[in-house]
């Protein structure tokens, strides 16, 4: 009563209701303020931006900065695959690709589009390991997500994780988890948050190279042609695939950009094989694609070449061999093991290419094999991986120049024989690293045979003191492709049999055991 007395006496009547109503416009003004400034943000925030370029940079850029709340993936010059998973995504089913792309051995043109692996994996089933990845990978099994619009759409990932790089010898890869949408048509992926996350967000950015051998110069340089030879295939692309797609047992989906036909279509059957869901390409897409996480680059937790480390993975190369049986239908697991008396006759296949590391004398080794005891299978690999496949998993011993289709020995049943025929040049240490080593960890028993330069035809080529047969070491000196031209694109094999014989004697030895 005192305190309304005081007033009166300060302020007219008129006045005490003037001042109540500038009370209450500020009392207004302050509860907008509050709830402007802590209401979720409804709007496509560009969280999260990945692009693809043909730019001369080969790296993959990824930045989260708070100044303009956008973090940047610009892929550039890099062939690289998506894959992502999703059951329940809010875009319609996606169109299979009509042909898959493929890649031949020595065909496939240098040019700059490129393949882009993305895999989406569901929240509640993350991968089990989180730092090592080479490729894209989106997993989603939920209902569809909301729009943007939605009001819950700034509420529902309240906390979004920024993207998890790692950096290994051999590959990059990062894995991001949120309210993912991914703009094909622009290269762009979004992740929707509430207004206080981004600002919350550090100023942290990654560059990594989306490609499994990316401390190599040469594949770096040249990764369409790389990943068009058979060998990288495997080693670049589908083993490292399989040990990151496979812990997702098919909820997985691939995206693909720029990506090249003929490489999907040779090798659609593993795709189908470890994902249940249409491969997209989004390059023309219009439509936008929802997912949970998305992982950028391939698993590849090894330097061995064609293998998997099962001391850090719960995968072996005998699991990825079993896939491939699986995948194939190819009906032998274990080679045959001759027993005395048995009149079982192992079958031999004689890898012989029309183009370089060539056997001149197929007809003579063919011979040869016979008077042994094999029962001999001559064939030369295309684009029908599954008809191939089947011919070798036929198969109890494989013989071949070193790097001429040997890579095929995936197909070969367990406890088979590898025979490398290795040609002049110095190219043993290659000889090891790339069939050798990867034979064992196959179960596979290996030989080799190295030839005399009387067997190469690169007699024929140069004088019997040129520094081309007499000392390799010297091409070496001059670089990869002066090796590479010469000793593995300009040389064929003539066989010395009698010299070869014993060799295959030892296979059937090993048959034997």
């Amino acid at each position: 009563m005192k305190y309304q007395t005081l007033l009166a006496r300060s302020f007219s009547k008129h006045e005490q209701k003037k001042l109540g109503y500038w009370a209450l416009l500020a009392c207004l003004f302050i509860a907008l303020s509050f709830f402007i400034n802590f209401k979720p943000f409804m709007g496509p925030l560009s969280v999260l931006n990945l692009r693809l370029s043909t730019g001369e940079d080969e790296k993959l850029h990824i930045f989260y900065d708070d100044t303009d709340s956008s973090l940047q993936i610009a892929k550039e010059t890099i062939n690289s695959t998506s894959i992502v998973n999703d059951t329940g995504s809010s875009h319609e089913e996606a169109e299979i690709m009509s042909s898959a792309l493929t890649v031949n051995d020595t065909d496939s043109s240098h040019g700059e589009s490129e393949i882009r692996n993305m895999k989406t994996n569901d929240s509640s089933n993350p991968p089990q390991f989180v730092n090592e990845k080479d490729i894209s990978m989106v997993n989603n099994t939920n209902s569809s997500l909301p729009e943007a619009t939605d009001a819950n759409a700034g509420t529902k990932n309240s906390t979004v994780e920024p993207p998890l790089c790692t950096f290994m010898g051999r590959s990059d890869f990062c894995e991001i988890k949120g309210d993912i949408r991914i703009d094909g048509s622009s290269y762009n992926v979004f992740i929707v948050s509430s207004e206080i996350d981004i600002l919350a967000a550090k100023n942290t950015s990654w560059c990594i190279r989306p490609y499994a051998r990316k401390g190599d110069q040469a594949a770096m340089g040249a990764v369409r042609e790389w990943t068009g030879n058979h060998f990288h295939s495997f080693a670049d692309i589908i083993v490292p695939l399989f040990f990151t797609s496979r812990p997702y047992n098919g909820d997985v989906q691939f995206l693909i950009t720029n990506g090249l036909t003929a490489w999907i279509s040779k090798f659609k059957t593993l795709m189908k094989a470890l994902s249940r869901y249409q491969p997209i390409s989004i390059d023309y897409r219009q439509d936008i694609h929802c997912y949970d996480s998305m992982t950028v680059g391939l698993i590849r937790r090894t330097s061995k070449e064609l293998s998997i480390d099962p001391s850090n993975s719960p995968y072996s190369m005998k699991d990825f061999r079993k896939f491939l049986r699986s995948s194939y239908s190819l009906k032998r697991a274990m080679a045959i093991k001759i027993r005395n008396g048995s009149r079982k006759r192992p079958r031999l296949v004689i890898i012989s290419r029309k183009r370089s590391r060539a056997f001149t004398n197929v007809g003579e080794i063919v011979s040869m094999a016979k008077r042994l005891g094999f029962r001999v299978v001559v064939a030369e690999p295309d684009a029908d991986v599954s008809g191939f496949a089947k011919i070798i998993n036929s198969c109890d011993v494989m013989m071949g120049v070193h790097g001429a289709g040997l890579t095929n020995m995936v197909f070969l049943p367990e406890k088979a024989v590898l025979v490398q025929v290795i040609p002049i040049g110095g190219t043993e240490w290659l000889s090891k690293t790339y069939f050798e080593e990867p034979a064992k960890d196959m179960n596979i028993r290996y030989l080799d045979y190295k030839i005399r330069v009387e067997e190469s035809t690169l007699i024929h080529q140069y004088p019997a003191d040129h520094v081309v047969l007499r000392d390799p070491s010297e091409i070496w000196k001059q670089g990869w492709s002066a090796v590479q031209s010469i000793y593995l694109s300009k040389q064929n094999v003539t066989l010395d049999v009698n010299r070869f014989r014993p060799t295959l004697v030892k296979a059937l030895e090993l048959l034997h055991q």
